[in-house]
C-alpha cells in the first residue's frame, strides 16, 4: 500500500533566530481583533518571523493584496539566503503542545500526498471536514504561486483508537533528539518538537498503512481546510504541464501538516461562534432566526443569541433549542439562515473562536452574537460519513490560542 503520510525535508529556524518571535498563531485567528495582531507586530519588530510570511485575515479588508504577496515572497527568499533556516532531512517532527487547561496535545508533522486528498467529494483517503468556500481559494493560491516555502497551520485527524501511530513516540520521547522547546507568545502554551527519523519514522509509516487498511478514509481535516484546499488547487493547476516522472517528484505534490489522534485526551473540539454586525434592526433578526430554525423530532441543540437589542442597556441572551439529526445539520441550518439574511439585508458576519469575545462584540450596537454548542468527539467521523462535510466554520480544535502556530517550513519549488 502506498504511503500517504511521509517524512519530509523540514526547515526550522537556526539557533540565531528567537523561536518565541519566529512562531505566530494561524492567520485565520483573532480575525476581528486587530489589537491582537498589533501586539504581535510590536513584539516581533524587525526580527525574522513567520508573521512576515502570512497575511492575518484581520487585515484582508484593508491591504493591497498584491503588495503583501510580494513582501511575503521577498521575506522567504531573504530568510533562505541569510541562513535563518536549517534543514532537517527525511524526518517527521513529534510535537507536544501544552494547551489551555494544562493538557498536552501530541501531534506529528509530516507531508501528505495531495493526490490522495479531495475537498469536493467523499471518495479519497484524506477528506475535508467543512464546506470549502471556493471564493476563498484564489488569494491563497496566488500566495502559494509566488512562494518558495510553505508553512502550515493545518491539522488533520486520524481515528486511531488503538493509539498505534503517535502514542509510541510519546513513550520514547525522552530518547528522541530535541529540535525546539519554548513558550509560544500571547499565552499560546509550551511547545516541544522532537526529530523522528530512521527506524522510528518507518514504524510510523507502517502504523499509518495498517490504519489505512482498516478504513478507506485515513484522515479528516481538523484545521486549515482552505489552506490544504489551496495547496491542492495549485497542484492540480501545475501538474498539467509536468511529465509523469516530474509529477512523482515535484515538491508541490505534497503539503506539510500536523496529524493528531482524535482519541488524544488533549484534543478538544470548540464551537466557532457567529457575530453579525451592521444589522438595521436586531429585534427583527432575532425573530426571524427563531422562526426559521427547525423544530420537532431529532436531537436538541441549544444555542444562545446575545444582543443589546435597541442599543440601550446591557446585552441580553435568548436561548433557543434547534432540532436536527446531527450537529452538522444544526450548524447547516444556522449557516443557511445567516447566508440568506446577509444577502438580503447587507449585514456582515464574522466567525469567532472564543465565546467571551463573541459576547463582548455583542455589547456593540447593531450586533447579535450566536453562541453555538461544542461537538462531541464521537460525532466527528460519524457526521462526515453520514452527511459529508460539515458547513464551513463548524468547529475549532481547541481555543483560539491553542491553534497551530507556524514553526516548521518546507520548500515547494525545486
Amino acid at each position: 500500500m502506498k504511503d500517504i503520510f511521509t517524512t519530509a525535508d523540514i526547515l526550522l529556524p537556526t539557533d540565531g533566530v528567537a523561536p518565541e518571535t519566529w512562531s505566530v498563531v494561524a492567520c485565520d485567528q483573532f480575525s476581528s481583533e486587530k489589537e491582537y495582531w498589533e501586539r504581535v507586530r510590536s513584539r516581533v519588530g524587525e526580527r525574522a518571523s513567520t508573521l512576515n510570511m502570512i497575511i492575518p485575515e484581520a487585515y484582508l479588508d484593508s491591504i493591497d493584496e498584491q503588495a503583501e504577496i510580494a513582501k511575503i515572497s521577498t521575506h522567504m527568499k531573504e530568510y533562505m539566503e541569510r541562513g535563518n533556516l536549517r534543514e532537517i532531512k527525511d524526518s517527521f517532527v513529534y510535537v507536544e503542545r501544552t494547551v489551555t487547561g494544562g493538557g498536552v496535545r501530541r501531534g506529528l508533522v509530516g507531508a501528505v500526498d495531495l493526490e490522495e486528498y479531495e475537498f469536493s467529494s467523499g471518495d479519497a483517503a484524506i477528506l475535508a471536514s467543512e464546506g470549502t468556500v471556493l471564493d476563498r481559494l484564489p488569494p491563497r493560491v496566488r500566495i502559494r504561486k509566488q512562494a518558495i516555502l510553505e508553512l502550515p497551520h493545518i491539522i488533520t485527524f486520524i481515528a486511531d483508537e488503538g493509539c498505534t501511530v503517535i502514542e509510541p513516540l510519546a513513550a520514547k520521547a525522552g530518547s528522541l533528539p530535541t529540535l525546539y522547546d519554548f513558550e509560544l507568545m500571547e499565552d499560546g502554551g509550551r511547545i516541544i518538537g522532537k526529530r523522528v527519523s530512521g527506524s522510528d519514522a518507518k514504524s510510523v509509516m507502517a502504523a499509518m498503512r495498517n490504519l489505512h487498511e482498516k478504513s478507506k478514509t485515513l484522515m479528516i481535516m481538523g484545521d486549515g481546510n482552505h489552506s490544504l484546499a489551496a495547496a491542492k488547487a495549485y497542484w492540480d493547476e501545475i501538474k498539467r504541464s509536468l511529465s509523469d516522472a516530474e509529477r512523482e517528484t515535484h515538491p508541490a505534490r505534497h503539503a506539510l501538516l500536523e496529524v493528531n489522534n482524535l482519541y488524544d485526551d488533549a484534543v478538544a473540539f470548540e464551537p466557532i461562534h457567529r457575530s453579525v454586525f451592521d444589522l438595521s434592526d436586531t429585534s427583527s433578526f432575532l425573530k426571524a432566526f427563531e422562526a426559521e430554525m427547525p423544530q420537532g423530532t431529532g436531537e436538541k441543540y441549544n444555542v444562545q443569541l446575545i444582543s443589546r437589542g435597541d442599543g440601550q442597556g446591557a446585552s441580553k441572551a435568548i436561548s433557543i433549542d434547534i432540532s436536527a439529526a446531527c450537529i452538522g445539520d444544526m450548524i447547516a441550518a444556522v449557516q443557511t439562515f445567516l447566508d440568506n439574511y446577509e444577502s438580503k439585508e447587507g449585514c456582515r458576519i464574522d466567525y469567532i473562536h472564543d465565546a467571551k469575545v463573541a459576547e463582548r462584540l455583542a455589547e456593540g450596537e447593531n450586533c447579535v452574537s450566536i453562541i453555538l454548542p461544542a461537538m462531541e468527539k464521537s460525532e466527528f467521523f460519524d457526521t462526515v460519513a453520514a452527511r459529508g462535510v460539515f458547513p464551513r466554520k463548524s468547529f475549532s480544535v481547541g481555543h483560539a490560542r491553542d491553534k497551530r502556530y507556524y514553526t516548521e517550513c518546507r520548500k515547494i519549488v525545486f
